[in-house]
């Protein structure tokens, strides 16, 4: 029996199309083999659907999120993976949170898009799809996770970011080395992927955006600190610090956190590096916040960071104590060495 693979459009550059007025509208899926011809000649069955929503990825919200896990969670049993066309923009986010949605995962999850719409001759798009079916669909290789793939490298979703919008080698994973590598073989990285589980699929669905970003910049005021860990009914904070988890050693800084996590408000220090950990207690700088109990990020990428954050306060909304925990730990390969 042929494998199987699910296609789901959510939005984005790589499913538009110009109108008379040259301005870019998505097609609807079942035009995809008009786009990809190549797809006749594919080894297993594809099919599609897409959201009921179309959405430029700016847009994108825990919502669609759930409708998207609603899908993949509803056909589970009957494909052996899933490719998620999605807009570049949010599309390390909308990976991490899926990764983080499916625990126990037992299939691909692979998603992908372009910088180029499929109806321009140079788009990228084609290249990225037949690659991610591929991956998808592989028998030899079983890939447990939510990933990305573009310009010809697999990446664990929940370790991307994208890092530009102009070259088609538009997403990066600087603490976490490529799962796979299409060139004239797809190669995989088997050591590096995570083992398949042996429990049965769990999806939770439940997000709490009652959450905030706060980055450091020279010259930050205790006003603006203040506005952001006031915010009402604020759950949790993730800070975007300096190097290795270093902040101002202010009275007032220090004294604004500790007032918020006596409020019950989760803190977690992020390193605004793309590459790198973050290392409380290495230098003087992080100590106070150590201390007080913020939590470390490790080397966990932003939208890994603000993604799990949502997912854990709505997984256990009256356990502030197991999120704090949960926070440092790795839960889907998004920390190393934990």
């Amino acid at each position: 029996m042929l494998n199987k693979v699910l296609i789901i459009y959510t939005g984005g550059t790589i499913g538009m199309v110009q109108d008379e007025n040259g301005s870019l509208q998505p097609f609807a899926m079942d035009r995809i083999f008009d786009a990809v011809p190549q797809l006749k000649y594919c080894t297993y069955d594809i099919e599609s659907c897409q959201l009921q929503d179309i959405i430029d990825s700016s847009n994108m919200t825990p919502t669609f999120w759930a409708d998207i896990a609603d899908i993949i969670e509803k056909e589970y049993n009957n494909y052996d993976g899933f490719v998620v066309l999605h807009g570049t923009d949010t599309m390390a986010y909308t990976a991490s949170a899926l990764s983080f949605m499916f625990k126990n995962l037992t299939k691909p999850i692979v998603l992908t898009g372009s910088q180029l719409p499929l109806s321009m001759l140079r788009s990228d798009g084609r290249e990225n799809i037949i690659c991610a079916l591929e991956i998808a669909s592989c028998k030899e290789v079983c890939i447990p996770e939510v990933c990305i793939f573009f310009e010809n490298h697999l990446y664990r979703g929940n370790r991307s970011t994208k890092v530009s919008a102009e070259n088609f080698d538009a997403f990066e994973s600087y603490n976490y080395p490529s799962l796979a590598k299409a060139g004239i073989e797809i190669i995989y990285k088997k050591h590096l992927i995570l083992p398949m589980p042996t429990n049965p699929l769990r999806v939770r669905k439940q997000f709490d955006t009652r959450v905030a970003v706060l980055k450091l910049f020279p010259g930050i005021t205790r006003e603006v600190v203040l506005s952001v860990l006031n915010t009402p009914n604020l759950q949790g904070v993730v800070i975007e610090t300096y190097g290795s988890g270093n902040a101002p050693t202010e009275a007032w800084f220090i004294d604004a956190l500790d007032d918020a996590i006596q409020r019950g408000i989760l803190v977690m220090n992020v390193t605004q590096c793309k590459a790198g950990s973050v290392k409380m207690r290495q230098y003087a700088a992080s100590c106070d916040m150590d201390r007080i109990g913020v939590v470390s990020g490790h080397d966990i990428t932003m939208e890994a960071a603000i993604t799990k954050m949502m997912y854990l306060l709505g997984a256990y909304p009256n356990d502030k104590a197991h999120v704090h925990q949960r926070l440092e730990e790795s839960i889907r390969g998004e920390i190393s060495g934990r």
